[in-house]
């Protein structure tokens, strides 16, 4: 199944609606965005409860894609600052680094959760509150030590899981939707990238030749995830149907070496490419599309890294080690 709309290279630019366009398209209302049409969903009533919803979502997405033990309550912001600061070992304050980070966005949340409970109580919070401009520093210091978190994959970090919160919380809510099918667009771009990058250089090894029919119902699956809330009526089939996609590129089975002959002479490739390495590299591919839907942002570095391990596959039948680095 794949219910993404997607604009082929081949149109004529002048053909193009302009980004941000909205069609309603079999029943369902999308905005285009990198040439994919997205769905939308209604937003929530800009208010401190939606903000509220909104933040803690956020924060349960964003520690679900990072690494472990940054989840600090935001009543130990003190101490994880104090170890923070006092931490010489670089390794160790990077990680550091991170626990403050976590401890800033806990903090930020309760007090957002305190500020709702004063409003439902009939106290009005304007903007320039005190408390509603700790929240703000709490989540803006939160994104600036952002930068020294890592995904839970190790690979690289992702700065806009610690930059959303802050979105959430200065700009409106509309807008910050509008932001989101923008990363989503972009999300499904950096899947087609990987998926193509598959298919041109495992396709070309005798070996591999019929892998292209796994790797793109993947893709197709994982493009109409991405764009799929967990609220949505289709999640249990949408979740499914990648799930299983996933599972077969996984279990893909090369062709053996011998049907690589052709009339009794060995083709190019078919006995210089490492098996295994190959299966291997398929795999890793299909766990970075995973961690690009879940978190539902691309992921620059490691699409790039990983379409360079692929050529240099197909090139020299094996796959470079790329030694992991710590961000800056």
């Amino acid at each position: 199944m794949s219910n993404v709309y997607r604009i082929e290279a081949s149109a004529a630019c002048d053909e193009l609606p302009p980004e941000g366009t909205r069609r309603v398209i079999d029943n369902q209302e999308r905005v285009l965005y990198d040439n994919y049409w997205i769905k939308t969903y209604p937003v929530p009533a800009d208010s401190l409860l939606g903000k509220k919803s909104l933040i803690e979502a956020l924060a349960r997405r964003l520690f679900n894609h990072t690494e472990h033990g940054l989840n600090i309550p935001g009543c130990r912001l003190g101490d994880a600052r104090q170890s923070y600061q006092a931490e010489t070992n670089a390794a160790r304050r990077r990680v550091k680094a991170g626990m403050l980070a976590g401890a800033l966005f806990n903090r930020a949340t309760d007090i957002f959760r305190r500020l709702v409970e004063l409003q439902a109580d009939g106290v009005e919070i304007r903007t320039d509150n005190a408390l509603m401009r700790e929240c703000g520093q709490c989540l803006l210091e939160a994104m600036d030590l952002g930068r020294f978190v890592l995904h839970r994959s190790g690979e690289e970090g992702i700065d806009e899981l610690w930059g959303e919160p802050f979105r959430a919380f200065s700009i409106p809510i509309e807008d910050f939707y509008e932001n989101r099918y923008i990363k989503i667009g972009q999300s499904m771009r950096a899947i087609d990238r990987i998926a193509d990058a598959m298919v041109s250089n495992f396709g070309r090894i005798p070996t591999f030749e019929s892998v292209e029919a796994p790797i793109r119902e993947l893709a197709n699956a994982a493009r109409t995830k991405v764009e799929t809330l967990r609220t949505d009526a289709d999640i249990f089939d949408v979740w499914s149907h990648l799930v299983t996609a996933g599972e077969r590129l996984a279990d893909f089975t090369p062709q053996a070496a011998v049907d690589s002959l052709d009339a009794g002479e060995k083709r190019p490739g078919s006995r210089a490419h490492s098996v295994s390495d190959g299966v291997q590299l398929l795999r890793k591919g299909r766990d970075l599309i995973f961690y690009i839907v879940r978190a539902r942002t691309p992921m620059p570095k490691s699409t790039g890294e990983y379409i360079e391990r692929c050529e240099a596959y197909l090139a020299s039948g094996r796959v470079p080690f790329i030694p992991a680095t710590l961000p800056a």
